[in-house]
């Protein structure tokens, strides 16, 4: 059974939201989050809420650098709370969407894929990425070994195209972590997301 969408999900897709013109989404961060949940599919908020919830395995120090790292304009952790906070707030917001759906079905199939086998691969990617720096990669190091693989390896992607423009990938670099994504089930247009980072002649 494939994953339930072709595109990003869980938290790597609620960064997406915080982009220039975020406020157009919502007065607050939080209202971006619950207003993106609002106008999606069920399993995208267990996707979110799972993800969230194993983020908790981290310091809250290194949930601030992981946020900042996959998004173009977060609000000051002074206006959202510590990394901490703002990730329980992430957790809240998804429950209270799920609330209102009565029971819904876990998620099944390719969607509970972890990615442990891909752990050495995804750790090799996080580290091959020099232009992020030494903090953010020490983050996603701890994120795939703390949390799982899957959810490090997104919120790599996430940050490589918030590293424009200095972010760069060789073509081989690129045909890794496709073939990371491949083994862990994604859909065609997550890891292409960063397709245009490949360096050409």
């Amino acid at each position: 059974m494939p994953r339930f969408t072709e595109f990003d999900f869980g938290v790597s897709w609620v960064m997406r939201g915080f982009h220039q013109d975020w406020l157009h989404d919502g007065d607050t961060a939080a209202d971006v989050v619950a207003n993106r949940l609002a106008g999606t599919v069920d399993e995208e908020a267990l996707a979110v809420r799972r993800d969230a919830q194993i983020l908790a395995n981290l310091p809250s120090e290194t949930l601030e650098v992981l946020w900042s790292a996959g998004t173009d304009y977060l609000p000051s952790f002074e206006l959202i709370g510590s990394g901490a906070e703002w990730t329980r707030t992430v957790v809240g917001l998804c429950d209270a969407r799920l609330s209102t759906k009565g029971d819904v079905p876990p998620l099944a199939g390719a969607d509970t894929e972890d990615g442990m086998a891909c752990l050495d691969a995804v750790v090799a990617a996080i580290e091959e990425a020099r232009f992020l720096t030494a903090e953010v990669r020490a983050a996603l190091v701890d994120c795939a070994r703390r949390c799982t693989p899957d959810l490090a390896l997104r919120v790599l992607l996430r940050a490589m195209v918030c590293a424009m423009p200095e972010a760069s990938l060789s073509p081989d670099q690129y045909a890794r972590l496709e073939a990371i994504g491949s083994a862990l089930q994604y859909g065609e247009f997550l890891v292409d997301d960063v397709r245009f980072l490949v360096e050409t002649d």
